[in-house]
């Protein structure tokens, strides 16, 4: 038996203080409040679940569509650990059916091996709209086939999220999916307002990073944006990179969706733990500065952001309670994927959990109980 006393902590539901907390074989079994040591020191700080991004296309200098293979897998791991990522879909974004099932193959291999943080694996395209792909490369864009369709519903691939674009997939596809038990996002669209509300009446659950990549909120076109906000039982994802959304548009959509629905994710590419400046991709490349990743004109390519990061964004920006950005980077990201035993520390929950320092740094972080070892990258910074 493992035990710890911490000043505070959050649940995944309420902030708590003076708590013991207790674990073996890599879950908990029993969590206290109001409990102060007499034998054993207390640590200071704040007591989390570990972080679950549910949108990671590389890091460590690996982007996973470049390098669809176990190693790139614990590459990528690894490089988001540091930031405390404890669980994450790798993201696979609009390639070719070898790729998707080169990606695919690689996370069945992962995941039966111990203290590793891939969970599944996220789909973002190539069921998606030309107008709106952003860096996703137009030649590769399509329907959705009975290809596409028996991979993305493999039962051997853990936790599988698919984006498209509600105009390019019929309902009857999105029915199939969502009775298959994939989660069913919705981005990178033009689609109007109706379409959007028909696939989330037909099982969509969430809109992939809100706001970007998909029609806006018009005075007399809802557009996508708009039913996102208006649809209370789907979740949002948000890129709180100081780039891709305004801080007041992502207060607003905070404030819409409420405590339970918000996700925060990284949408990080290979230059997120890493010193990379300049990835090759496609005919292109993608260039780095701070946060910031653009191809040569300009156009957002995804972001360096890890989740440490934008949980300190979220409190500076936002002006909301510490335990909505908590639960935005780990409850809510657990519940949308199905995963009872993660983001919470209650007992019978798997033992992923992170200290925070005052300053909301990562200080210590632990994978299925075991401690790990804080990488050199992630060393406090001031918030960019």
């Amino acid at each position: 038996m493992n035990s710890l006393y911490v000043s505070h902590c959050f649940d995944g539901k309420q902030l708590l203080q003076d708590v013991r907390l207790d674990w073996q074989l890599g879950r908990i079994v029993a969590l206290q409040s109001g409990v102060k040591p007499q034998h054993q020191a207390q640590l200071q700080g704040l007591l989390c679940p570990g972080f679950i991004d549910i949108q990671v296309n590389g890091g460590g200098e690996v982007l996973f569509n470049q390098l669809p293979d176990v190693s790139a897998l614990r590459t990528i791991s690894k490089a988001h650990l540091g930031f405390g990522t404890t669980g994450m879909l790798p993201t696979v974004i609009t390639d070719s059916l070898e790729v998707m099932q080169r990606a695919a193959d690689a996370v069945a291999e992962l995941l039966p091996e111990p203290l590793h943080t891939v969970l599944g694996i996220h789909f973002e395209g190539p069921h998606l709209s030309v107008e709106r792909r952003g860096i996703h490369p137009a030649e590769q864009i399509r329907p959705l086939t009975d290809n596409e369709m028996q991979l993305i519903c493999r039962k051997d691939i853990g936790k599988v999220m698919v984006t498209i674009a509600p105009e390019t997939v019929p309902v009857e596809q999105i029915r199939e999916l969502c009775k298959a038990g994939v989660r069913v996002s919705l981005g990178h669209s033009a689609a109007t307002a109706e379409q959007a509300l028909a696939a989330i009446e037909a099982g969509a659950c969430c809109f992939t990073h809100l706001f970007n990549a998909m029609s806006p909120l018009t005075s007399r076109e809802p557009g996508m944006v708009g039913a996102a906000l208006a649809s209370s039982q789907v979740y949002c994802g948000l890129i709180l990179d100081h780039l891709h959304v305004h801080p007041l548009s992502a207060r607003i959509a905070a404030l819409c969706k409420g405590e339970d629905k918000l996700i925060l994710v990284t949408d990080a590419m290979a230059h997120t733990g890493s010193e990379l400046q300049v990835l090759p991709y496609l005919q292109t490349e993608i260039r780095r500065e701070g946060l910031k990743l653009t191809l040569p004109e300009g156009t957002l390519a995804g972001s360096a952001l890890d989740m440490n990061t934008a949980l300190r964004h979220f409190c500076q920006d936002l002006a909301l309670p510490l335990s909505a950005g908590l639960k935005a980077l780990s409850t809510n990201p657990a519940r949308l994927a199905g995963l009872d035993d993660m983001g919470q520390l209650q007992a019978g929950a798997v033992a992923n959990m992170l200290l925070l320092d005052n300053n909301l740094n990562m200080q210590r972080c632990w994978l299925q109980g075991a401690e790990q070892q804080k990488e050199q990258h992630n060393k406090k910074r001031d918030i960019q």
